[in-house]
């Protein structure tokens, strides 16, 4: 919810502190960074000292981050505030799922409250929004950081006395070169790749890039001798898990692009309030929920291959569907698409964890989902920056325009500059949707050859052997 809401006040949030089009990146894009680059570490330390103490650590700092954003007085202290609610998300996400592993031992339970899990991490996703009209309906774009602060004082409340205490004894010490190598290598290289998708590929976004790939490989190589890796390569050796991993990057890549474009195509383009636009997300929300909950069912019958294959096509659809959208109406061809998308991210983002969870013992399962997880915020950090970026590129290439879309509107001389910029993100927003859409495809191509794994009586808990 934390990431989508944002999509919806940036437009409130340009007018009143003014961030330049790159404090607008990296306030978007600095919390997906940073979760993307802890994730591992957090779900690692979390089976070291404990599933529930790092779940309450993380919700302590993540609330914190949240009161400071809200109130933060300028892009400086949103994009430090942001960077902080990364820190604390880092640890929410592996922790809160993990424990689900050992909460529910039976395999057939455990996929359906994971797809409980999934229908409120992917839903929130899609319902952020919603959620987030409202109170800039009636508030001011701060308060959108607000919502966390209910959920998260009724998780500390509770939890100490509902939750049961999860960690491996067994386990050595976190590797703390292993640490340091992995957020050097996935910050630089992302950063590198959001520099040239923005700026093109000149030598700074080549040296830091080599960077980057020098530290991952260092990295891998340190793997392979520990005894306790930070992160276990043995995982990627089983296709089932390589075409979930790879799904759910591909998947968050596509959906962060839409669910951003489309939040500022409602506002900017067809000129509704928030709480008008955060209304057109509803049936993309139902659909992302219903079809999480269900994802187990649709796994059993379908096969682990067939339902990511489904679910990719699905999504791939939804996007596509977008072309029908323009300046001056198709509109319900997003609602179309969004929903037939929805129902391919729902199924595919349930089928992710678990298939995370069950690939390793319990006592792993932290680690498992850190990977997972870390596919998940990547996907949204890249889409943003790449998907983004594209979008950006051919809006700037229609005319000569002041910066984003809101700042042309707001600065424009006369209509025709704002028609003609508005034009111009609407095809910007085609080429990056369908892109997206393009690589959903592959990804479905690719699953359907590589996953080719026997199905059991359940769909899902097949043994690793098979794999």
């Amino acid at each position: 919810m934390d990431i989508s809401v944002l999509f919806l006040a940036m437009p409130t949030l340009t007018l009143d502190i003014d961030p330049s089009a790159t404090q607008q990146l990296w306030i978007l894009d600095i919390y997906g960074f940073l979760i993307a680059c802890l994730l591992i570490t957090m779900g690692n330390l979390g089976d070291r000292i404990g599933r529930r103490n790092i779940l309450l650590i993380g919700a302590s700092v993540f609330g914190l981050a949240s009161v400071l954003a809200a109130f933060a007085p300028n892009a400086a202290v949103l994009i430090v505030a942001r960077a902080l609610m990364g820190v604390g998300g880092a640890t929410l996400l592996p922790s809160s799922l993990a424990l689900i592993s050992s909460l529910f031992p039976n395999a057939r339970e455990r996929a359906t409250a994971i797809g409980v899990w999934t229908a409120f991490f992917a839903g929130g996703s899609v319902a952020g929004p919603v959620i987030g009209g409202l109170l800039l309906h009636h508030f001011w774009w701060g308060s959108v950081f607000l919502i966390n602060l209910p959920v998260l004082l009724i998780l500390l409340a509770f939890a100490p006395f509902l939750l049961p205490e999860h960690r491996t004894i067994a386990m050595g010490p976190l590797d703390i070169r292993s640490v340091v190598l992995s957020i050097g290598g996935i910050l630089t290289l992302v950063y590198a790749v959001k520099h040239s998708a923005a700026e093109g590929l000149d030598a700074s976004a080549i040296v830091i890039g080599c960077l980057g790939l020098v530290l991952l490989t260092v990295f891998v190589r340190r793997q392979r001798r520990l005894a306790d890796p930070l992160l276990d390569l043995s995982l990627f050796a089983r296709p089932r898990f390589s075409v979930a991993i790879g799904s759910s990057l591909v998947g968050m890549m596509s959906l962060a692009a839409m669910s951003y474009l489309t939040s500022i195509y409602l506002q900017s383009v067809t000129g509704r309030d928030p709480l008008a636009a955060a209304m057109f997300g509803i049936p993309m929300a139902v659909a992302v929920f219903v079809f999480s909950v269900g994802g187990a069912p649709v796994a059993r019958r379908l096969g682990v291959r067939g339902t990511f294959v489904l679910a990719l096509l699905a999504s791939a659809l939804g996007n596509l569907l977008l072309l029908g959208v323009g300046v001056d109406g198709g509109t319900q061809w997003y609602l179309i698409g969004s929903t037939i998308a929805g129902i391919g991210y729902g199924l595919s983002f349930t089928l992710v964890s678990e298939v995370a969870v069950s690939s390793v013992p319990a006592e792993r399962a932290g680690s498992a989902v850190g990977i997972s997880e870390t596919s998940f915020e990547l996907g949204n950090a890249l889409g943003l920056a790449l998907l983004g970026s594209v979008a950006a590129l051919v809006f700037r290439s229609g005319g000569d325009f002041a910066g984003t879309l809101g700042e042309t509107i707001q600065h424009a001389a006369d209509d025709d500059i704002v028609n003609a910029a508005r034009e111009s993100f609407v095809s910007g927003m085609h080429v990056a949707t369908t892109v997206g859409a393009a690589i959903l495809i592959v990804m479905a191509a690719i699953a359907g050859v590589v996953g080719r794994t026997p199905r059991n009586a359940t769909g899902l808990a097949t043994s690793d052997t098979e794999n």
